[in-house]
């Protein structure tokens, strides 16, 4: 059978102009590739199916380009894939022009909101025929084995007879070396390896790709859904499995990967065995990966460094013990010290630090605690976002008994804490300290950990013009009147306020304002790339 995979995605990519380019042929693109359609694809072709992928990320594919080859190839299915509540606005319009320029064509979506939503969502887009939940590889092999009638495939919600039908679960399989590697070099973009959104600056721009070794977080912070998806579960590929897949990287020519797991700091053994097989073939591929300032393999991080590793990012969120304990983290500050420190002490080249703002409970001097914090510790690079809360996470589920949020109306939106929560210091207190402490941050960095902020910006600088990366720098000290960097422009994706204001407000549309708000939007990122790509 033929089948489309889509990856959904809210407005956070920017491609490099053609004129820029490399001469294979490919559009690059800042940011992550679309690691869930592509492990999809490859299974799919396994078992001997044709698959046609489409990332959004890459503006020459936009829903009209879509729908036009769905007419011209008729696939038997089309699977619309997205991660979050930001996305789900996109999916729901893409879907409903799906359907009405093909009645007949099979739609399904996946992803994490669509697994913990299945029944609202299907209700609310009757549209989509299948709503599937958790791990998609077998599920998408036999949903595809029985289309007319799914009524025995684990893990699917779809209508019958106007009902809707909640299939039972389908339990997590805990072997995954049973899967083959992503199919990468059929999604028609090259990824640029760049930092979090938050730090708009490009790495390297060596062939660039992600990896998943394991699945889960079994961690209750408050604002995570990540163990509801999970099921509270962790589970991991072999070392020998990942290493198998790192050969083939080395072979198709990636200089660079980042692991998308949850937390791949988990397992020590697994962790040195996987260090051990890079040392011993001689890996030349640099990697970054995120984990917990309480993981007992920081006495690997030398070896990690030496295997490869250069890019650690940790979870910090806030500076004050306090808040850390509202938040559910389950880390202490001498925890989160201490494993800075020993990345850094190990070589790891940058550690960046997830930081979050606008807190339940969080006082004017918890949210100064914080950057003093960051000032303090020897992170290279750091990001501080506003909280905002999700359907599907504890947070959401205390704002539900504290009548903030409605489960039955709100269950598809989501908000900064900020503007619901009167426990949560305004949205304007925590912008005004944020841009104070942020220049104290900078300058602090400069002066006390000087040779550590030089290195970095000397990073940046490879692959950047030295006045976006100066600019980058200068910014927080300019003001309003300074405007949005090179940088920023072209990533398009940096999460502060403004674009995470206006993302929350779409998930809050009515459903017939939807199309209106994503085609203006659509209309004023063009404008805005067109007049960056004159002024270069």
């Amino acid at each position: 059978m033929r089948v489309f995979l889509v990856h959904v995605r809210d407005p956070q990519f920017y491609a490099i102009p053609r004129k820029k380019q490399g001469g294979n042929g490919k559009l690059q693109v800042m940011g992550f590739p679309p690691i869930g359609i592509m492990s999809l694809s490859s299974v799919l072709k396994r078992a001997g199916h044709e698959v046609v992928m489409f990332d959004q990320a890459n503006p020459e594919t936009p829903n009209e380009v879509i729908l036009q080859e769905v007419l011209r190839q008729k696939p038997a299915l089309v699977g619309l894939s997205f991660l979050s509540t930001t996305s789900y606005p996109y999916a729901k319009i893409l879907a409903r022009q799906l359907r009405a320029a093909d009645p007949k064509v099979k739609l399904a979506f996946g992803g994490v909101f669509a697994s913990l939503n299945a029944q609202l969502v299907k209700m609310q887009v009757p549209e989509v025929d299948f709503v599937c939940r958790g791990d998609g590889e077998q599920l998408i092999l036999d949903l595809l084995e029985r289309l007319e009638d799914p009524g025995t495939v684990l893990g699917v919600t779809w209508q019958k007879d106007g009902k809707v039908q909640q299939n039972p679960n389908r339990p997590l399989p805990r072997d995954l070396d049973q899967w083959p590697y992503p199919d990468r070099e059929s999604v028609p973009l090259d990824f640029v390896e760049s930092m979090p959104l938050d730090v708009p600056a490009v790495l390297s721009l060596d062939k660039f790709t992600t990896m998943q070794t394991s699945r889960g977080c079994p961690w209750p912070c408050v604002f995570c859904d990540i163990p509801i998806f999970n099921e509270g579960k962790w589970r991991s590929r072999s070392p020998k499995h990942v290493l198998g897949e790192f050969r083939h990287l080395m072979d198709h020519g990636y200089g660079s990967v980042y692991f998308v797991d949850d937390h791949f700091l988990l397992q020590p053994k697994r962790i040195e065995a996987m260090c051990d097989g890079l040392i011993e073939m001689k890996n030349t591929i640099k990697y970054g990966l995120e984990g917990r300032v309480d993981s007992t393999a920081q006495h690997l991080f030398p070896k990690l460094a030496r295997s490869g590793c250069r890019t650690i990012m940790f979870g910090i969120e806030s500076g004050s013990q306090r808040i850390l304990d509202r938040l559910k983290k389950e880390q202490t500050l001498a925890e989160i010290e201490n494993a800075v420190r020993n990345a850094k002490n190990a070589g790891i080249e940058i550690v960046h630090g997830f930081f979050v703002v606008g807190i339940p409970d969080e006082t004017e001097a918890d949210l100064r605690a914080t950057f003093k914090f960051a000032s303090k510790i020897r992170v290279d690079s750091f990001g501080f976002n506003r909280l905002c809360v999700y359907r599907g996470t504890p947070l959401w589920q205390e704002y539900v008994k504290r009548g903030l949020v409605n489960d039955v109306t709100d269950w598809y939106k989501y908000y900064k804490c900020s503007s619901i929560d009167p426990t949560v210091l305004p949205g304007e207190v925590v912008h005004k300290i944020r841009s104070e402490e942020m220049r104290k941050l900078i300058l602090y960095k400069f002066t006390r950990y000087p040779i550590q902020t030089l290195r970095l910006l000397r990073r940046f600088m490879r692959h950047m013009p030295v006045r976006d990366v100066l600019r980058l720098v200068i910014k927080p000290f300019l003001g309003k009147k300074g405007g949005a960097t090179k940088a920023e422009v072209i990533s398009q994706a940096v999460e502060h306020g403004n674009l995470k204001s206006a993302a929350a407000d779409l998930t809050q549309l009515a459903d017939e304002e939807l199309e209106h708000a994503i085609k203006e939007s659509r209309a004023e990122r063009e404008r805005i790339q067109a007049e960056a790509v004159a002024a270069r």
